[in-house]
């Protein structure tokens, strides 16, 4: 059986930046345990797949090592992939995941494309003395969100100087860790690491800025921000708070198309 796929560089204006993500779009679904296997030979930090159904697509992404409950940049490059490759005339598409519930991506005339996703509902906790450690600098605050912890420091260069201990990273019970700050030249920047996921660095992560969206909102007093990760390939959004749903913006660009056997 042969299969079409994509690699697309989502979070980027051109190739070779922002986050690749594959995306095989499906006539039926196949067993977890294939998905898994074709992510894994992948080797991407994630690769989605999906199914039409009526007006939707199910939607659904698996990491190298396990299947998630929400990736951001593979949705956009899902996206991006219906609407280039697919002849969808419409100027949103709507997907549906079991684990995350409806999302949606709109497209612009200027190629930006803006996701709708639901927030996160993030919780104040103590600093935790494995992640200080493992991290190399204790934050002034740390929270607890659906599947990840986010740690806020003061500044964009205190992030850019962490160097993480991805052992001891490993051994903490989350899918990722959200290290963030005020930005220089953007309202807020952040990084994500997911060694538990076979990811050690994350390029871009859009489903951690429905956790950061909600807590820089608050912080900075508006809803629409701009924000960068700081990640060797580096990804440009923007994001709004909506309440119970965020939006997160981005471009991206194919840089693969191709069929595998499977």
């Amino acid at each position: 059986m042969r299969q079409k796929i994509y690699q697309i560089d989502a979070f980027a204006n051109q190739t070779f930046a922002g986050n690749p993500a594959a995306v095989c779009i499906l006539d039926a679904w196949l067993s977890p345990e294939l998905m898994q296997n074709i992510a894994r030979e992948n080797n991407l930090a994630e690769t989605a797949f999906a199914v039409k159904k009526d007006d939707t697509y199910e939607i659904r992404w698996f990491t190298p090592e396990l299947e998630v409950d929400l990736c951001g940049h593979a949705t956009l490059a899902t996206a991006f992939v219906l609407f280039h490759f697919y002849n969808l005339d419409k100027d949103t598409v709507r997907f549906f995941s079991h684990r995350s519930g409806e999302l949606t991506v709109a497209k612009a005339d200027n190629g930006w494309l803006t996701m709708d996703f639901p927030a996160d509902i993030l919780v104040a906790i103590k600093n935790i003395d494995e992640l200080d450690q493992a991290l190399g600098k204790s934050p002034i605050k740390t929270f607890k969100g659906k599947t990840d912890y986010m740690l806020v420091y003061s500044s964009q260069k205190e992030i850019e100087k962490i160097e993480p201990n991805f052992f001891l990273l490993d051994q903490v019970d989350a899918r990722g860790v959200i290290v963030t700050a005020p930005g220089t030249q953007v309202d807020f920047v952040s990084r994500f690491f997911a060694p538990s996921c076979g990811i050690p660095e994350d390029p871009v992560t859009g489903s951690a800025h429905t956790s950061l969206t909600p807590y820089w909102s608050k912080e900075l007093d508006r809803t629409k921000m701009t924000a960068k990760q700081l990640s060797k390939r580096g990804g440009d959004l923007v994001c709004e708070y909506l309440g119970d749903r965020v939006k997160i913006s981005g471009k991206a660009v194919p840089y693969l198309e191709g069929e595998i056997d499977i």
